[in-house]
């Protein structure tokens, strides 16, 4: 899809009926996020998430999902090391039937390992829920030109691991434009600017149903139309023709 042009649409789900609506809409990727911390546990962060609730939610999506790749993330503290890194993804792969695994930071031997053992991996870079504590908050990362270097060199390398895709949050549309030109391996964002290869929501925010404040990066597809099946179709037509995101929902 990078190759030809395609835009690639993506949202979250973290169980069976949504897997199976969103699985109908379209949507090329879902990814069962450890953000299910906050939208469904009710956690202020994601770092209370442990592997066995990723195991039980990716079992949800993936046993009414057809067609769309699943990627499962891996919770805060799974993958401190190789070994256990790859002990947690075999367990989202195995029993939760994801086809990805996603993992935050430039962690690249750990990337390297889960790759040599036939794990198929997704990176995260830029703002990484994960680390929210040494972050300071949510706050869009990679404006300074050192940082913004630094982003780019570990996206480069996270490719150069062996990971077969990555997501970018949280940084100016500019860096993110560059950072997909510059890989091969196609480039997700999340607050990232229009031009990246896809665009991925937590679903939850698309429909105006969460629980906290709307980010600035999302928008209410449920807002213009009265069924959830046309705002999730109207999201995938968006992504595709490259109307979302616009300006306003990046930085």
């Amino acid at each position: 899809m990078k190759q030809r042009g395609e835009k690639i649409a993506c949202l979250t789900a973290y169980d069976a009926s949504f897997g199976a609506l969103i699985d109908a809409a379209g949507i090329d990727v879902i990814l069962v996020g450890d953000s299910l911390g906050m939208v469904i546990q009710g956690h202020t962060t994601t770092l209370p998430v442990k592997i066995d609730d990723m195991i039980y939610h990716t079992r949800c999506v993936t046993k009414t999902c057809k067609r769309a790749l699943v990627i499962a993330d891996l919770p805060f503290m799974t993958y401190a090391t190789p070994e256990l890194a790859a002990q947690n993804a075999a367990a989202l792969i195995q029993n939760g039937g994801a086809k990805l695994v996603k993992l935050e930071g430039a962690k690249i031997e750990i990337v390297q390992f889960l790759v040599s053992q036939g794990i198929a991996v997704c990176g995260h870079l830029g703002l990484l829920p994960q680390f929210i504590h040494q972050l300071g908050g949510y706050k869009v990362q990679g404006k300074a030109a050192e940082s913004a270097a630094q982003l780019l060199a570990d996206a480069l390398a996270i490719q150069n691991a062996g990971a077969s895709m990555l997501i970018l949050e949280c940084v100016p549309a500019e860096l993110a434009q560059q950072i997909t030109e510059q890989l091969t391996i196609p480039v997700i964002g999340i607050g990232a600017g229009g031009a990246c290869d896809g665009q991925v929501l937590v679903v939850y925010d698309m429909l105006g149903i969460g629980t906290g404040k709307r980010p600035r990066f999302s928008k209410n597809f449920l807002v213009d139309t009265n069924s959830i099946e046309s705002a999730l179709k109207n999201y995938y037509l968006a992504v595709k023709q490259n109307a979302f995101p616009t300006p306003e929902h990046s930085f």
